[in-house]
């Protein structure tokens, strides 16, 4: 249970470590995240200030639905339309590298075995939730490579959704029927269909209805609607980030969008928050002495496979070069679907037990260096760009960015 007096030490906590990332000119993002480890339950042991309780849980899944419902916003069908190509070869270009990188980082590892596949599943998916405040506090959103990076990231929500059924079903003995397969894939083109056919119609609705309603009840629809979709997505055994993006998509279309972003940004801020500081009290540094080896195998080949997927994806789109750059270095980061595989593997009985005892360790803490490597990345890979590929001016007129 959360008491008062808990959430005030939790507040100020949060308000330091914004505080330093803003005197560091760092996102808070990993700040939050060290502040988790630091402060919480595991080791380090010298300053347990916050364990983990079902309000803060609670708070976290609000931080992560909301951080998809404004990336939403920024996203109309006819957006998404424009970028289904970007859709399709980026994510398919980051599903075949990544994951063929994962595998063979698994196999390296553990063997052939569905302990390798879970490696790869780790490996290969990025996390909505950081990357989508990371954008959003380096002005990135309205980029034209942002439309790139969501259509991967979608792409890897709708994939993680049909893996995470296929492995439920592996490590828990059971055999999965190619029906079932083509069940799951089903289940989630209906869902993401249903909601942009929704998005075309909504805003007509939505503008005639929000004229009349109050802040407080602008407010409380708003939730509503991000909440319930990314509970309905959960029901259809979905991600919850699907779920919550696809009902910022719904909305993004209604005059009222610019009021809804109002209304809730500082929810947003305040559950984003404690959504990156619960991660860090899943951390344990204590377990680092075990999986060191993983890390040092999985950490750079985890990091290298984003920013060249990212950079071909690009490229392979008509993006330049230092577009392209700023592509991959937005994938680095891993966070909240990495750490739901590993708990899923935990609990699977016909895993090998050396595998299940060392997966958890090895996700935080892979997690928490892609994170502050990829925030890093993301915040300086426009001047590594202008380093790597110099503008070729041509005689008699200046070069453009564009051009490279």
């Amino acid at each position: 249970m959360l008491h008062l007096s808990d959430l005030g030490v939790l507040l100020v906590i949060l308000l330091a470590a914004a505080l330093l990332a803003s005197r560091l000119g760092l996102s808070a993002i990993p700040i939050y995240i060290g502040a988790g480890i630091l402060f919480g339950p595991n080791e380090p042991h010298q300053i347990v200030l916050i364990s983990g309780s079902e309000a803060i849980d609670l708070l976290a899944h609000l931080g992560v639905v909301l951080l998809l419902f404004f990336l939403g916003l920024e996203f109309s069908f006819e957006r998404i339309s424009q970028a289904r190509h970007l859709l399709a070869v980026g994510g398919g270009l980051d599903l075949a590298l990544n994951g063929a990188v994962g595998l063979a980082v698994g196999v390296a590892l553990v063997g052939w075995g569905v302990e390798a596949v879970l490696i790869a599943g780790l490996l290969y998916v990025s996390s909505s939730g950081i990357i989508t405040r990371a954008l959003s506090d380096l002005g990135r959103l309205a980029n034209d490579e942002t439309d790139l990076v969501l259509g991967m990231l979608v792409f890897e929500d709708l994939a993680i959704a049909v893996f995470l059924g296929v492995v439920a079903a592996l490590v828990g003995g059971t055999a999965v029927s190619a029906g079932q397969i083509v069940l799951t894939v089903a289940v989630v083109l209906v869902f993401v269909a249903a909601f942009l056919f929704l998005s075309r119609l909504a805003p007509r609705v939505l503008d005639r209805v929000t004229p009349s309603l109050s802040r407080e009840q602008l407010l409380l629809g708003s939730l509503a609607v991000a909440v319930g979709s990314a509970g309905l997505a959960e029901a259809a055994g979905l991600s919850e980030a699907i779920g919550a993006l696809l009902a910022g998509v719904l909305l993004s279309g209604s005059a009222v969008r610019d009021e809804i972003e109002r209304q809730l940004l500082g929810l947003r801020d305040f559950a984003a928050a404690i959504f990156f500081f619960a991660f860090g009290l899943s951390v344990d540094l204590g377990q680092a002495d075990r999986v060191w080896w993983w890390l040092l195998a999985a950490v750079p080949a985890a990091i290298a496979a984003k920013i060249v997927g990212g950079y071909l994806a690009g490229r392979l789109t008509g993006f330049s070069r230092r577009r392209s750059l700023d592509t991959g270095a937005a994938l680095v980061a891993r966070g909240e679907f990495s750490i739901i595989l590993a708990q899923l593997a935990v609990g699977g009985a016909t895993l090998d037990a050396a595998f299940r005892a060392k997966i958890e360790p090895f996700a935080g803490l892979m997690v928490v260096v892609t994170a502050a490597v990829g925030v890093l990345l993301m915040r300086e890979s426009r001047r590594v760009g202008r380093v790597l590929f110099p503008l070729r001016q041509a005689p008699g007129r200046p070069a453009t960015e564009g051009e490279q």
